[in-house]
Parts: C-alpha cells; structure tokens; sequence
C-alpha cells in the first residue's frame, strides 16, 4: 500500500507542474508519429537491403529500442538532476567534446564525404550531435559568467572571447569531418545564445548594418560562384547542390536534381489529405534514403497537408514550451540553457522541411524525433530531459516563495 501511495505521490507531482507536462506531451506525441512514419517510410529500403531476412522492421525496431531507453534512461532522470551542476563542468564538457570530434575527424568512419561516424564497443555513434547538447551548455555556462561581471557590453570580453572558441568547433566539425550542417546550427544556436545574453555586436542594432552587408556580401559570392559555367564539373560538391536549387529545371533529373525532385513528388502527390498511411509510391526506391533526412517527404505524400501540418504544430508547440521555460528560468544560465536546446530542435525541423520542400539548398539536417538515427534520437531526449530540468527547479524555486 505504502508503495502505491509513493507512486502516486510521484505521479501527482508531475501532473501538479513540477515538470512542464505540455512539453513531454508533446515530445511523446512527436516520437509516436515519428515511428509510424519511420516504419512506413524504411520499409521497403530495410527489404531491398537484405532480402533473404526480409526484415521490413529492420530500422524502425532500432530506432524504437533507442527511443525507449533514451525517454526512460535520459529524459525522466536528466529532468530530476539539477541542471546547474553542468555550470561547474563546462570546462570539461568543452575538452570533451572538442576532442571526440577531432578523434572522428582523424580516425572515423567515411559516408558520404565525411567522417562523422565512431565505433566503441560494437557501436557506432556520432559525437556531433551530442556535442550539440554539449556546446550549448557550455555556452550557456560561458556567457552567464561574462554577463555577471558586467563584461558582455564590451567587445573584446563580450564578442571577441566568446567566438574564439567557436574556432575549434568549425575546424574539427567543418573542416576535419566535412559536416557543414553541424557547423552551421552549432553557430547558429551560439549566436541566439550571444543576442539573449546582450554581447556586444550581437545584441546591439548599430551593427546589424555591417554584419548584414558582409553576410549578403558572403552569400552573393557563393551564388555567383555556383551557378558561374566555369565551375561546373569541377566544383566543390556544395555549389553543384547550390546550383540545382537556384536552377532545378535545368539540372540533370537522374542526377543531382533526382533526390529533390522525388521529394517534391511525393509532397506533391499528398494533396491535402495524403494518399494514406503506408501507401506512398515515391519510398519503394524512388526517394533515396526516406528513412532519414528526407522522411518528412514520405509524412507529406501519404498523410497530406494536414498530416504536415500537425507535426509542425506539434513543433511549433515544443518551441513555444521551450521559450516559456526560458523565460520563467531563474538565473540567466537557466534562460541560455532554455534558449539553447530550444533553438536546436526547433532550427533543425525548420532546416529539414525547408530542405525538403526545395526552399533552401540541400544539406544533411535530420528531423527531429522522426529521422532514423540513433545520436540524433539521445541527443534531443537529453536535450529534453535537461529543459524539463530547468524547467522543474525554476518552479519549485518560486513556489517555495
């Protein structure tokens, strides 16, 4: 009896608000869809690939496997764990990271380009997502200490010493393991970090002039240079992907334009209802890997627009939750940390359907909690875990006032 009594205790906390119950409702409900889809979308590919198991469960099994011991065995503990104690590691939780991905730059596993992969003890994992979480709690951690001694105002401590610890992130990720998706959300969530602290430069709006300039200045370039007829054939693989979104209709349709434009009819062939739950044509084959960046294609064409639509809601919510515990933190680490995990997740989705839909150029960017992958999976159920963890201690701290 007595341990019936505890058990409802527990239960009646987490119903009373002790942890923000809309945003793991909303995480569940996106890992549910996430693995409906995922079976349906990886079927055919998981058969293709092993005929003689004939296994159409192969990835989905995985990826369930990884769901439920990273909700039970990360998100539920990690949300119990004060998350200030990550304050007094963030010297080592930078070491860390910084050398895993130097270690996977030198010593990983080659696809598609890069080296982005590490095996330890018969698993393979990819420490760029991880150091995801990792670099946001360090930032967090880093920028806190500059704005509490008054310093973020001033250029040097508060722009300068910041950023130059951006240096070893773009080598090792960028350069090292040719991951430029990687680099540019790690950056990107950097600088949200820097703009909510009030660095200087960042947050002040008498710069947004020259940084916009050089930024288009940037961008110009890159477009003049990907769709110049003197770099065709012998161009960096990024401008040719630049160069099919600038000019799909005249880039080879079984070539560098067959990923998107499969992509494209698939979400086309949805309308707004969707061709049905595992009835969509473009997965058997026609859509390279549907089970991984490109699975939101597959939600389109077989649940339609609304299908679409909900999980954007869905995501639309998980961001509104991650701002309103940001917001309601108690101290600015607390409101860094909110601001940090919230931008990943939230700015990853955005990407993936952006890239999906043809709106920006191709780039590998998983979607979150749908994408197979196991990194990808742990690491936003730590990220999670860790917002429901600010999350926890910022409400039990003003009602014990």
């Amino acid at each position: 009896m007595a341990k019936n009594k505890n058990k409802g205790k527990k239960f009646g906390l987490l119903l009373s608000g002790k942890f923000d119950i809309v945003l793991i409702i909303v995480t569940i409900l996106l890992l549910c869809i996430g693995l409906i889809i995922l079976l349906s979308a990886s079927a055919p590919t998981a058969l293709a690939e092993d005929i003689e198991e004939a296994n159409s469960y192969k990835y989905v099994s995985k990826q369930a496997i990884v769901a439920v011991i990273g909700f039970f065995c990360f998100t539920l503990p990690l949300s119990k764990i004060d998350y200030r104690i990550y304050r007094k590691l963030k010297w080592l939780i930078y070491v860390v990271c910084i050398v895993l991905l130097i270690v996977v730059g030198l010593t990983g596993m080659e696809e598609g380009g890069g080296r982005r992969w590490i095996r330890i003890f018969g698993f393979s994992f990819q420490p760029s997502e991880f150091a995801k979480v990792g670099f946001v709690l360090f930032y967090a951690s880093l920028l806190s200490d500059i704005k509490e001694k008054g310093k973020n105002r001033k250029f040097v401590s508060g722009f300068l010493y910041p950023i130059i610890f951006l240096v070893p992130i773009v080598f090792t990720i960028f350069k090292l393991q040719n991951h430029f998706s990687a680099t540019f959300i790690i950056c990107a969530i950097t600088l949200v970090q820097m703009f909510v602290a009030g660095s200087a430069i960042v947050s002040e709006f008498k710069w947004l002039v020259p940084i916009g300039v050089c930024g288009g200045g940037a961008v110009a370039y890159i477009i003049k240079i990907a769709t110049s007829p003197l770099t065709v054939g012998s161009e960096n693989f990024r401008f040719t992907r630049i160069r099919t979104w600038l000019k799909l209709e005249e880039a080879d349709p079984i070539g560098d334009a067959w990923q998107i434009r499969q992509s494209l009819y698939a979400i086309g062939s949805g309308g707004l209802f969707g061709v049905g739950l595992g009835n969509s044509k473009q997965k058997y084959l026609y859509l390279p890997e549907p089970q991984n960046d490109f699975i939101f294609a597959v939600l389109a064409e077989e649940l339609g627009f609304f299908g679409c639509a909900l999980v954007m809601l869905l995501f639309v919510i998980f961001v509104w939750r991650g701002i309103v515990i940001s917001i309601k933190a108690q101290d600015n680490f607390g409101t860094l940390i909110g601001i940090g995990l919230t931008v990943m997740i939230g700015l990853q989705a955005l990407v993936n359907v952006a890239v999906v839909t043809n709106t920006i150029p191709v780039t590998g960017m998983p979607l979150p909690f749908f994408s197979y992958g196991g990194s990808a999976m742990l690491a936003n159920l730590i990220a999670v875990g860790i917002l429901l963890s600010v999350s926890r201690n910022s409400k039990q701290k003003s009602t014990s006032k």
